[in-house]
């Protein structure tokens, strides 16, 4: 087709805007998402779906380490990664503060259209990601060993144990610059781009797995090694996207300078969620330490449960991070009546996609357990298992979506309070209490199903109370104090 000649320049034909329309679509959908206009349903699904399907990756690259160690290296091995998993989750708790709490701010500054803001608080995260990460390994490497000998580690898998936590701490800086990379993408309303790169690490992970454990027998150290180098490429990809997008922040060099009031404010908003996983991973290292007295076939079991039992609680923690950046946006924007329509929507999703998975894992359950083992007492004390968590995924889903709101309305410290209750208050006594009166000359520790009834029973206590803060909290006053400030900084500029 021709184009005609109009003042200024070339008219360009119906076909070629057509293109550039879609060209534009596709550009956006790999780029920052304002979550503050359009349909709410349709901003979530359209945020959330690369989430979940994010979140199905990650779970896969644990599942695949899992499936390779268990069935190239044996049970054993599969109880020594599963024995790690504690203490690498308390050393990631402060990483996690870190990514909420910049992923928080983020949002809310680019839902305020703040560019200078948001520039400080982008580089900032960088640079301390850095520090942060060097600092966590090297404590990492501190309390390997001796948490370990804390949780009564079984002897026959303490070393590989220690090998696998070893050398994924020597690569955690890797681990921290994608977790937080993906959370300022994330904060950006981009959740397709962490997406891609960790579908890229995810490959890459697998391959490495095979390669390291089936082909060359390095057995859990393999692994370990294969984490390190997907998680770090990973990062780098998140990085340099973060770097490249120009049109949303500048990277210039004073930026990247830690200043003291925007660490401040990050730590603030972050250090209660980081506190929540600390407490949380705390309570694990306790019931590990419960679960290791049951000895190595029952630690196997439990490693194979978690591996399914991450399949279910993806679509709860897709819409929880879904919420805190959708509300985050709009209470930047002012838009507080915006979340309060759109919450109900976001718990809708996650109840009607948690009860269709949890059906599925009733029903595979099973199955899905001999993915990791075939031995005949794991799956079947791992099939009573799944079948005790069940409801509790449905109660989980209210936990997370409408604590999502509470994060990204700036309010952290409640989830944090009810993290407590629900881990220290009730999932650790009961779980210790349950096996104490189960104890009999068969089980001279008590019943393994205890730890699962503790669980359920604390999700259920997490639901009740999180949807009567939710109710009555004071998430919304941290909401129109941030709409007030927003609509008072439009009125100076």
């Amino acid at each position: 087709m021709f184009s005609c000649w109009v003042e200024g320049g070339f008219a360009e034909s119906p076909e070629r805007n057509g293109q550039m329309k879609a060209w534009d679509k596709i550009k956006g959908f790999f780029g920052a998402q304002d979550m503050t206009v359009g349909n709410p349903t349709k901003v979530l699904i359209r945020f959330a779906l690369p989430l979940l399907i994010g979140n199905f990756a990650q779970q896969l690259y644990n599942t695949v380490d899992a499936v390779v160690v268990g069935r190239y290296a044996g049970d054993n091995a599969l109880a020594a990664v599963g024995a790690s998993g504690p203490i690498l989750n308390l050393i990631i708790a402060l990483l996690m503060g870190v990514s909420t709490g910049a992923g928080i701010l983020v949002s809310q500054y680019f839902g305020a259209k703040n560019r200078e803001q948001l520039s400080h608080t982008i580089c900032n995260v960088l640079s301390i990601t850095v520090i942060v990460g060097l600092l966590s390994g090297v404590l990492g490497l501190v309390i390997t060993n001796p948490f370990l000998r804390i949780m009564s580690t079984p002897d026959e898998i303490f070393t590989d144990s220690s090998s696998y936590l070893s050398i994924i701490m020597i690569g955690f800086v890797g681990c921290a610059l994608y977790n937080i990379g993906a959370g300022i993408l994330r904060g950006l309303g981009d959740s397709v781009m962490p997406l891609v790169f960790l579908l890229l690490a995810c490959g890459l992970n697998i391959g490495l797995d095979i390669l390291f454990v089936a082909v060359f027998g390095m057995g859990v150290p393999g692994v370990a090694i294969a984490t390190v180098i997907a998680q770090s490429i990973s990062a780098l990809c998140c990085v340099l996207r973060i770097l490249r997008m120009k049109d949303v922040f500048d990277a210039k060099k004073r930026y990247f300078i830690p200043d003291k009031d925007i660490c401040l404010r990050i730590f603030k908003i972050g250090m209660p969620v980081g506190a929540t996983q600390a407490i949380f991973s705390g309570a694990q290292l306790m019931v590990q330490s419960l679960i290791n007295s049951f000895g190595t076939s029952v630690i196997a079991t439990c490693i194979a449960i978690m591996r399914v039992d991450g399949f279910a609680m993806m679509p709860n923690f897709t819409f929880g991070m879904s919420m805190t950046t959708y509300v985050g946006q709009n209470i930047g924007a002012g838009n507080v009546e915006r979340v309060h329509s759109s919450a109900k929507y976001g718990l809708r999703l996650a109840l009607l996609v948690s009860a269709v998975l949890v059906v599925l894992i009733l029903l595979f359950g099973r199955q899905l357990l001999m993915m990791f083992t075939d031995t005949e007492s794991v799956l079947d004390l791992g099939a009573r298992m799944l079948k005790v968590l069940a409801v509790g995924y449905i109660c989980f889903a209210v936990t997370q979506v409408l604590g999502g709101v509470m994060r990204g309305a700036g309010d952290t410290v409640t989830p944090m309070i009810i993290s407590v209750i629900t881990t220290i208050g009730v999932r650790v006594p009961l779980a210790y209490g349950l096996a104490y009166i189960t104890r009999s000359p068969e089980l001279v520790n008590g019943a393994p199903e205890s730890i699962y009834y503790s669980l359920l029973a604390a999700w259920m206590v997490g639901a009740i109370i999180t949807a009567l803060c939710f109710r009555f909290g004071k998430w919304r006053e941290k909401a129109k104090k941030s709409e007030l400030q927003t609509v008072q900084s439009k009125e100076t500029a």
